[in-house]
């Protein structure tokens, strides 16, 4: 594989201004194309068909309508795996594209392009998947305060591109990991031996990290409400809509609320009719379904 030295600085610059650490980056695309090529075996097939120095161009374009997200990851595929390659006509991540509109242009030695091509891929339509899905409910939302969040229901070793993905999409990421928010759940309740405990202990043992804590009744955010300190921020689990919507009243602007479980699409204008700031939604990147990107060679 090339070098980071080796690839533009302008896309290492690109990356790093869109909150995505190069190396890290690099790390995936190491790990999906050494599940193609083990050990740096040959591809066989580009190999025997494709003479070593034939040169040519690939046209990446849309198959459907949506927002597109990790084009720049997938140009860094395509400069790991061809060096010389030159990248052209690529859309910025967040834009919205319709079916048959060209995203991307690849040029360079064939073999390498052909090498690259299902790894650039899978990340991509991966990656616009979740911002498409995204986008969808920042629309379905529109005309609310709700803002959409992601959550830790993410595949493992890419979150970080995920959740970009979802800022491409006009969402709002949560905590990143467990590190830099605390979350109190029912568990977490009942193994400190009630809310305020709970509360206590984090305050004491890491102050300064947001806190969070999740309610099932009015009864119980009351009881969070009452206290000198609340927390940073209440889940409101699998209420109905009118409970929300109470729960927004009677916190009056005190603490920001994020609805949670039971959410779905059709359910969103409702739920941000309830005046509650955020609703965190799994299914952006825990079963989002890919958007469909394809690749092809120009005829010379």
């Amino acid at each position: 594989m090339t070098s980071l030295s080796a690839v533009p600085g302008a896309l290492l610059d690109e990356l790093r201004d869109a909150g995505l650490d190069p190396e890290h980056v690099r790390s995936v695309i190491g790990t999906a194309l050494g599940e193609d090529l083990p050990d740096g075996a040959p591809d066989p097939t580009s190999w025997a068909t494709i003479a070593e120095d034939a040169r040519g161009e690939a046209v990446l374009a849309a198959r459907e309508p949506g927002v597109v997200a990790g084009l720049g990851i997938a140009a860094l595929v395509f400069h790991t795996v061809v060096p010389e390659v030159e990248v052209t006509d690529r859309v910025p991540d967040g834009t919205t594209v319709d079916r048959g509109d060209v995203v991307m242009r690849v040029a360079g030695r064939t073999r390498g392009l052909l090498v690259a091509e299902r790894t650039a891929l899978n990340l991509a339509c991966h990656l616009s998947g979740v911002a498409t899905a995204t986008a969808r409910w920042v629309e379905a939302l529109d005309g609310t305060p709700t803002r959409v969040l992601d959550t830790r229901k993410t595949l493992p070793g890419l979150r970080a591109l995920q959740k970009y993905a979802v800022r491409c999409g006009g969402g709002v990421n949560h905590r990143l990991g467990l590190h830099d928010m605390a979350m109190v759940k029912d568990n977490h309740v009942i193994a400190a031996g009630g809310v305020l405990p709970a509360l206590t202990a984090l305050r004491r043992d890491f102050p300064g990290l947001p806190v969070e804590v999740e309610v099932t009744t009015l009864d119980q955010l009351d009881e969070l409400l009452a206290l000198p300190e609340p927390p940073d921020r209440v889940l409101l689990d699998n209420m109905s809509d009118e409970l929300m919507a109470e729960a927004v009243r009677r916190t009056a602007g005190r603490v920001p609320l994020e609805a949670s479980g039971g959410i779905t699409l059709d359910r969103a204008p409702r739920i941000g009719a309830t005046g509650v700031d955020f609703v965190s939604v799994g299914a952006l990147t825990h079963s989002v379904t890919v958007f469909d990107i394809g690749m092809d060679l120009v005829e010379p």
